[in-house]
């Protein structure tokens, strides 16, 4: 094997050859359609967490593109990069420091029709909502995702092949929409994935902001296991309250969770002193059916209680705090995040 920083040089070349493949694709969209202009987004921050008394320092930049090319197709990717400051192990004192540097997904998107997108290359995994959803670091309430997370997305979150995704049916009473994909097997250090096939279907009530789903996935490769999950999202149109739940079953592990969280705006309006604060809560378990170091849960039943308080600057900055507390037979721990983030959003040229 080569030496560490000779393969970390490899992987950034690689990166950077994929940035070029964007810039690239946003020139192409320029050329074929100005008056679409691609837009860059994603969000910046510095997040500390507190796990078991060691502190974790993780400067993060997490940058989205999307590139029409004319009117019915869409290039999209987002990157991650993220530099960690943790402890240094074996009783020493001081920190050491890793970089880790993430194409998230790369996909193309061709609009067939009202009720169907074609996606091909790499994509978030559609099982469930908190990876499609949720995960950027300007959307989510907490630091860290759901101790669920790896069920069903298959430990890598993104699966690399083809999808098909969009509205079935919507009336002005409801609406069901729908994600089916394949995912090849695929080895490559930017491109990993599992050979996979699943989907998920939803059932929205536009009127009481409810949304019921579920969630199918199978892993094709290796021992082949089945995946199924559940999701209910209640988000009134006419509240600040939000409730957001989520439970998933693999062949070794399952668990659920429920975050909810109330914008406090009815105190003086959202750009208010107080109506900037935004109360969180989530719990969550897990059950280990059997062992199985591979799945991404914890080894034994464990239960966690997440509280956080939010505040919303103007500008689109965000501060996250939250305190969390851990139970398993494996020991008790406490865990604390705080974080400072900036939403950026801008076109990469003036349109017309």
């Amino acid at each position: 094997m080569g030496h560490p920083s000779h393969r970390l040089h490899s992987r950034i070349r690689r990166r950077l050859c994929t940035i070029a493949l964007l810039v690239t694709a946003s020139f192409i969209a320029h050329n074929a359609a100005a008056q679409d202009t691609p837009l860059i987004s994603g969000g910046v921050g510095f997040i500390t967490i507190t796990n078991g008394g060691n502190t974790t320092y993780l400067p993060v930049l997490s940058p989205l593109l999307a590139a029409p090319i004319g009117s019915h197709v869409l290039v999209e990717s987002r990157a991650t990069l993220i530099e960690s400051f943790f402890p240094k192990g074996g009783g020493q004192i001081g920190y050491t420091s890793a970089p880790f540097l993430n194409l998230t997904f790369l996909q193309g998107d061709y609009l067939a029709s009202p009720h169907l997108t074609i996606v091909a290359g790499e994509f978030l995994t559609p099982f469930g909502t908190y990876n499609e959803r949720l995960s950027p670091i300007w959307i989510g309430n907490f630091a860290d995702g759901p101790l669920i997370l790896p069920l069903g997305t298959m430990g890598t979150d993104s699966s690399v092949g083809g999808m098909l995704r969009g509205s079935a049916m919507s009336t002005p009473k409801f609406s069901i929409d729908y994600a089916a994909y394949f995912s090849a097997a695929s080895t490559n250090p930017q491109f990993n994935a599992e050979r996979a096939s699943g989907g998920r279907g939803a059932i929205f009530f536009p009127n009481a902001g409810l949304e019921i789903g579920t969630s199918y996935g199978r892993l094709l490769q290796g021992t082949h296991q089945n995946f199924s999950g559940f999701h209910i999202w209640w988000e009134p149109s006419d509240s600040p309250f939000k409730v957001r739940s989520e439970y998933a079953h693999g062949s070794h592990s399952q668990g659920y969770w429920v975050e909810t969280d109330y914008r406090l705006s009815h105190f003086g309006g959202p750009e208010s002193a107080v109506g900037r604060l935004e109360p969180i809560f989530r719990i969550q378990q897990t059950f280990r059916n059997s062992t199985d170091p591979t799945d991404g849960l914890p080894s034994t039943d464990t239960r966690r209680a997440d509280f956080g308080l939010d505040y919303h600057f103007p500008h689109e900055v965000r501060i996250n705090t939250s305190y969390s507390r851990q139970f398993s037979s494996t020991g008790n721990r406490n865990v604390w995040e705080t974080g400072i983030v900036y939403r950026f959003l801008f076109p990469t040229w003036k349109g017309k």
